[in-house]
């Protein structure tokens, strides 16, 4: 695998070097320029094409959100903070991840290797015979989903929450249910309900207008009985 190109931006010297430090050692990343300085880095950023850029929320000149927000052309973005309070503007720039000061070379790593992983998903989103995961903004932080567990996705209103065999705990994020249809393989998934899109190998039966699922019981509307009758006859 090519290396992530990334630049660090950080008013701390000290801050600085232990990121120099903790991108050394990862041969996923190659490390391109640091800036001690948001506009500096704002003005690199509009020059230069990178993957992955790590910034600090706090600075004095520009913060790195609003540093963030300027950008046209957007890299994947780790921000790194000493505040707990900025975790939503972060969801809000679909941020990687954010990590809080000081940083912990586990939880790093934890960081890069979400960057890595999103980097290949979205490879693969050019062809969906190779899409195997679905990435979503979930309590703050990008969120990987396999698509070999869900099982169903349910819509609640501007949100959706996704439904899977391996986690009791559903996943909940901002998207409504037309645009995570949009993003699934068409061969695997089915919407069958304006609430429901449903994993069609998890199907168990389908009779009297409801589908069996292991874990759940869905109805199918009147606008999608067609799909009823089609998995009925295989």
């Amino acid at each position: 695998m090519t290396p992530l190109k990334c630049i660090a931006i950080d008013d701390e010297p000290l801050a600085l070097e232990l990121m120099r430090k903790y991108i050394a050692k990862f041969p996923q990343l190659q490390l391109v320029q640091t800036f001690e300085d948001a506009i500096s880095g704002a003005e690199f950023l509009k020059q230069n094409a990178i993957d992955l850029l790590f910034v600090d929320i706090n600075m004095p000149d520009i913060t790195g959100i609003d540093l963030v927000r300027s950008l046209v052309n957007r890299p994947m973005v780790i921000f790194t903070t000493a505040y707990k309070n900025f975790a939503f503007e972060g969801f809000e720039l679909e941020a990687i991840d954010y990590l809080l000061k000081p940083i912990d070379i586990g939880r790093f790593g934890k960081a890069v290797e979400k960057a890595v992983d999103f980097q290949q998903y979205k490879k693969k989103q050019a062809d969906p015979a190779q899409q195997e995961s679905l990435y979503v903004y979930s309590e703050y932080r990008m969120v990987k989903v396999n698509l070999a567990d869900i099982e169903y996705i349910e819509s609640m209103e501007d949100y959706i929450k996704i439904h899977t065999s391996k986690d009791a705990k559903p996943v909940l994020t901002l998207m409504p249910l037309k645009k995570a249809l949009e993003k699934l393989p068409a061969d695997q998934f089915q919407r069958v309900h304006r609430s429901y899109v449903v994993a069609v190998g998890k199907i168990r039966s389908v009779q009297n207008r409801k589908i069996q699922l292991a874990n759940a019981e869905l109805p199918i509307s009147d606008s999608y009985s067609a799909f009823a009758k089609e998995w009925v006859k295989k």
